[in-house]
């Protein structure tokens, strides 16, 4: 009788764990992190240039759009 309250208990401790440890569900529009740290738009589409991500037109369009 008490074994699915104690299944329960049990995931809710595991949850208050990971969260007091720093773990935090994501929104679902913000689940893929850049990790940009305040970056400014211009500088992340120059690292993508420059690792290969983005060729030169989609780099020029974008500097483009941001009016840089």
């Amino acid at each position: 009788m008490f074994m699915g309250f104690g299944l329960i208990l049990t995931i809710g401790l595991v949850a208050a764990a990971a969260y007091a440890l720093g773990w935090r569900p994501q929104s679902a529009g913000s689940s893929f992190d850049l990790g940009n740290s305040g970056k400014s738009a211009l500088d992340i589409a120059k690292e993508r240039y420059a690792r290969g991500e983005i060729d030169k037109g989609e780099f020029t369009q974008i500097r483009q759009d941001l009016g840089s």
